[in-house]
Parts: C-alpha cells; sequence; structure tokens
C-alpha cells in the first residue's frame, strides 16, 4: 500500500465511510496521517477505543474501491529486476488475504520475481510493531544487516527499526520527506520508478555489491 500500488488515499476514503458507518466522525488528514498502521491500532489512535464496526466497515468499503487499484510505474519491474541481481524479494503488507490479492492483480509481477508474502493475518501484532518484518526475514531466511525495506510511511520506519533493518522511502504514500527522513529512512526516492532508474546507486545497490546478491 502506497510503495507499489495508489491506495493509501483510498484507503483513507474508506476509513472516512467506515468510520461513517460505524456513527463516528474523523477527518480524512487525521486517518491519512495513519496509513501505514494496522487497523486496530489505526482505530484506537483515533477513537481512543477499539471499533470492530469502524474496521468491519473500511474492510467493505475498500472492497468497493479495490477496481481502482493502479500500479505506481515501475513497480513491477523493480521487483524483477532485483530479484535478477539475485536478491530474496518479499513482500511485507498489513493488508488481508483479499486486499493483497487485488494489489498482486494490479502490479502483476513477473513469475518468481516474489519470493516471500507476509500479510496481516501471518502476524499477531500489526505496524508498529515490527511482527511483520520479523516474519519476512524469519520466513526468507534474511538477516537485517543483509537486508532493507522499501516502504512509504513513518509506521513502516518505526516498525523497521524495531528489527534493526534500514529503511529506503519512498514519496508516493504522501509522507514528506522530511518527516520521512527525521523518521530514520536512509534515502528517499520520488517513488519506486525513480529507484529503479537509480537502483546502481541506491542503497539497495550498495547492499547487492556487498553481499553478492545474497540479501533481501
Amino acid at each position: 500500500d502506497g510503495t507499489l500500488v495508489d491506495t493509501n488515499y483510498l484507503h483513507t476514503l474508506a476509513w472516512v465511510r467506515g468510520f461513517r458507518d460505524a456513527g463516528e466522525t474523523v477527518s480524512m488528514s487525521a486517518i491519512h496521517r495513519l496509513i501505514g498502521m494496522g487497523s486496530d491500532q489505526l482505530v484506537e489512535e483515533l477513537l481512543d477505543h477499539e471499533s470492530d464496526e469502524a474496521s468491519d466497515g473500511h474492510s467493505a468499503q475498500f472492497e468497493k474501491l479495490m477496481p481502482e487499484i493502479e500500479p505506481f510505474p515501475g513497480a513491477a519491474d523493480l521487483l524483477e529486476e532485483v530479484h535478477k541481481r539475485g536478491a530474496k524479494v518479499v513482500l511485507a503488507s498489513s493488508a488481508s488475504e483479499n486486499e493483497l490479492d487485488a494489489m498482486l492483480e494490479a502490479i502483476e509481477p513477473a513469475d518468481g520475481s516474489i519470493d516471500h508474502i507476509v500479510k496481516k493475518d501471518d502476524v499477531e501484532e500489526s505496524k508498529p510493531a515490527p511482527d511483520i518484518f520479523e516474519a519476512a526475514m524469519s520466513g526468507a531466511g534474511l538477516h537485517p544487516k543483509a537486508s532493507l525495506v522499501v516502504g512509504d510511511t513513518v509506521w513502516d520506519i518505526e516498525a523497521a527499526k524495531k528489527c534493526d533493518l534500514r529503511m529506503v522511502a519512498v514519496l508516493t504514500g504522501g509522507i514528506s520527506r522530511q518527516e520521512l527522513e527525521e523518521a530514520g529512512a536512509i534515502a528517499v526516492y520520488e517513488d519506486v520508478a525513480q529507484l529503479l532508474r537509480e537502483l546502481d546507486d541506491s542503497p539497495i545497490g550498495a547492499l547487492l555489491s556487498e553481499h553478492g546478491g545474497d540479501d533481501g
């Protein structure tokens, strides 16, 4: 969400409608700043209490918006190129299984370019807890020092830092360069297309050179 596919604002809209269906009024700006958190944590942060009705409402509203999911230019090409260079490519998403299926359908990754996938249902706690990245490394047999995260929110960065992972950020999630850098991103790109164009000179390129492709 927000890194490979243009979904952060779709999620924001779905949350506004989901909260409204649950009898709650929450602004789009407040919601957008928390996109990237797991649904449970986002709801509690905004309402100060749990609300299954709001979470279920978001899921139902987002399902209606799934046909509008579009990949960012270069998304599939970046996955394929990094995989071709010998790295393990792992998708770690807070999305549900049906949401993830819709995103993969939009991206159309080349066969074999994704080595492992971790989704919301595979972990106990959602971002900014580190569970999803810990599961990604464990499932793919990766070590933090030989791995990098590519993400788009400060919540991605917080979760990554908790398991000693460095993160390269993109601006397509709607979070500013300054905020991403202050949160700890080691490099920030406009989008995955720029990251792909500048791959050789990026932290990913440096890691590939350092570890001879034996990384993630």
